[in-house]
């Protein structure tokens, strides 16, 4: 049984009565160590590598978008708004938990929301395990010869059924894929709803019982170790996709593909189980803290004021590739809901949300944001899948790259910026010209890009051959006597023209070899009639010459993506300078769901449109369109770079406006003091 001192701190309803009960106890208190459990420093570890993992469970998807897309046929803009799904979950809840934030148990409300995000990560994984196993030669037969057989050159009378269809296409067949899309909407909803209760809890309840002194110090450990997430989901993304998807159940005799074939799918499942168990993992210890804990009395006195500086602008840190922004102030919504019913706190958050709408400082700073987030949705969504397909390389490579530069180069400059503004104390117009300096080289860091890329290589009758008239078919002639079908995908490439055939039968091959050299195999396909002197052409895409141009395209982008994330610690002082004082808790909660609504949710699927606009072969699943096997590279690059471009621009803009506003509010108010002091000399 817990003694009379842990009870009365532990809860009673008169906060008179706490304070006497508790007060003569704290020097007993102080003198016998408490467990763990009421050790505020051992809630940040926690709380920390509980964000972490959650972080790293909405990360992941975004680290193997492309690989969802090519398992469950896919395109874009479906990907697109499957990642930003648990944002509705995450907005339509976040207000009731700022009402509800000092009205129940925190630590375990957040052991519920962990479990929740844990759940979310085991449904995205289910679609694997129900789904059958992963035919990458698009027949339907199990006869591993048949299949390689629907792949070449037969004449119609002598080829086999599946070759002749178009694979089991029965309404059973498409409510199978309803149900593996919907699951993975539920799961991305559920993960939304489940991270609500988690950083305003966690951040409010350290707040309340850390001493005051320490409380920045252990907020900015818990956003040093958070930021760390995004960049720990696409290592596992970039680990995981090495793997074959179907590692759980390999087809006797192995499978004849490699990371680097275009049909490859890595083990994008995998992931979501690891990230799950963690968080699962993280959450426990939450059931175990109490509701209250006695208030910190001590503070740390080594090298305080340079740690507390540190902390206080890394408290200020955005994770920019996950969907929820450290913002301790979004807590402070709950500071005034102790005093207001349900109803009265619905009613005063339109009246605040319409009062600091008019406010131009606080309309352009957040207008400006939302330009930024929208541009680090995007990137973070499909800046992966943008390089497998631009510069030909695996997305195992695509997210180490992103994993290992371009986001630490983000971190970097999160924590510059609040340094910027700590050290040098900036004034407002100062934070905004910081923030105009940083838009303006992040928007010259980018035009570089449009001209790093390359054409889309020549691929048999889909890209057009240079002086050559469109044919009235897809495909060329010389494989007319063949019984191709035009939706198998199975790539060769002929290497002395540099010419790419979706398929060998497009190729006019009719014969198969295999060579065994250094203990892998290599599949030839022979007698290509399409092909110089029926020639022999490898299996797979032709080579990349753009393959060496991707590390300065992702030095570029990452110095860019790192000098725009400058502006967010001084923008975020530039909205708590620029409202009323009794304003500031809620103007953050506005500034936060804007963010959410404006940006996290709808850039995504705008990406992920204009992405599929520069398709020009997709595949077809039963006669829809599914996942696209080739873009115009040249139309891909100009997109999806100059849509970063448009946002970047109007974050420019709307710094631009608001410097010119600061400054001449500034000259008013020094012309009104000019005058107050010429009329007091007067007298």
């Amino acid at each position: 049984m817990p003694d009379r001192s842990t009870k009365t701190t532990m809860g009673t309803e008169d906060m008179h009565e706490r304070k006497v009960s508790v007060e003569p106890q704290d020097s007993h208190q102080d003198a016998q160590p408490r467990g763990m459990f009421h050790n505020i420093k051992f809630f940040v570890l926690c709380h920390s590598l509980l964000q972490l993992t959650q972080l790293m469970i909405s990360g992941y998807l975004k680290s193997s978008i492309s690989t969802v897309e090519k398992r469950f046929g896919l395109s874009s803009q479906i990907s697109g708004l499957l990642a930003a799904f648990n944002e509705v979950g995450n907005v339509s809840l976040i207000l009731f938990v700022s009402y509800f934030g000092s009205r129940v148990h925190r630590p375990r409300m957040i052991g519920y929301g962990a479990l929740l995000v844990a759940t979310a990560g085991l449904l995205m994984a289910l679609p694997h395990f129900i789904s059958e196993p992963y035919s990458y030669d698009h027949s339907s037969s199990d006869n591993r010869s048949l299949d390689f057989e629907a792949s070449l050159c037969l004449p119609t009378a002598m080829a086999p059924a599946s070759a002749l269809s178009n694979g089991s296409c029965s309404s059973h067949t498409e409510a199978k894929h309803l149900t593996m899309v919907g699951i993975m909407f539920a799961a991305q909803t559920l993960l939304g709803i489940g991270g609500v209760p988690i950083q305003p809890f966690g951040i409010s309840y350290i707040d309340d019982f850390a001493h005051h002194s320490n409380s920045p110090l252990y907020i900015g450990i818990l956003f040093g170790i958070t930021t760390m997430g995004p960049g720990l989901a696409y290592g596992l993304g970039s680990l995981m996709l090495r793997l074959y998807v179907d590692i759980d159940r390999m087809p006797e005799g192995g499978i004849n593909l490699t990371p680097k074939d275009p049909r490859w799918v890595g083990a994008w499942w995998l992931g979501f189980l690891i990230s799950s168990g963690l968080v699962v993992l993280a959450s426990s210890p939450y059931f175990f803290f109490p509701r209250e804990m006695p208030k910190e009395k001590h503070e740390f006195h080594f090298r305080r004021k340079v740690l507390a500086s540190a902390a206080s602008t890394a408290s200020k840190g955005e994770d920019l590739s996950s969907q929820h922004e450290p913002l301790k102030k979004q807590a402070g919504l709950a500071q005034i809901a102790p005093d207001l019913t349900l109803v009265q706190f619905i009613k005063v958050f339109p009246r605040v949300l319409l009062r600091n709408l008019r406010h131009p400082i606080f309309l352009l700073v957040v207008l400006s944001q939302v330009c930024t987030s929208s541009m680090v949705a995007g990137m973070a969504t499909f800046l992966p899948k943008f390089l497998e397909r631009q510069f030909s390389i695996t997305a195992s490579f695509a997210n180490m790259l992103l994993g290992c530069l371009t986001i630490p180069l983000v971190i970097v400059g999160i924590m510059m910026g609040g340094v910027l503004v700590k050290r040098l104390h900036l004034s407002p117009v100062q934070c905004s010209a910081l923030c105009l300096l940083g838009s303006l080289l992040c928007l010259l860091f980018s035009v570089p890009l449009f001209f790093i890329g390359c054409s889309t290589h020549q691929i048999a009758g889909i890209t057009q051959e240079l002086g050559a008239q469109p044919g009235p078919s897809l495909f060329p002639g010389c494989s007319e006597p063949c019984s191709c079908q035009s939706d198998d995908f199975n790539p060769v490439c002929d290497t002395s023209a540099y010419v790419e055939y979706t398929t060998p039968c497009h190729a006019g091959c009719t014969g198969r070899v295999v060579q065994e050299a250094l203990g892998k195999s290599q599949v030839f396909y022979t007698n290509c009639s399409c092909v110089a002197g029926n020639g022999t052409v490898p299996a797979g895409s032709c080579e990349s010459a753009c393959s060496r141009l991707v590390l300065p395209f992702i030095v570029l982008f990452s110095l860019g993506a790192g000098l725009a994330s400058i502006t967010h610690t001084p923008s975020f002082m530039l909205i708590l300078r620029g409202v009323k004082k009794e304003d500031k808790t809620l103007a953050v909660g506005v500034q936060f769901m804007l963010l959410r609504v404006l940006a996290w949710m709808p850039s995504p699927v705008i990406h992920g449109s204009a992405i599929d606009t520069t398709c020009v072969h997709w595949a077809l699943t039963c006669g829809r369109r599914a996942v696209c096997r080739y873009y115009d590279h040249d139309l891909l690059r100009n997109r999806f770079i100059g849509l970063q471009f448009f946002f970047k621009s109007g974050s420019l803009v709307c710094f631009t406006l608001v410097l010119a506003i600061l400054r001449q509010q500034s000259r008013e108010a020094s012309t009104r003091t000019t005058v107050k002091s010429s009329e007091l000399q007067q007298l």
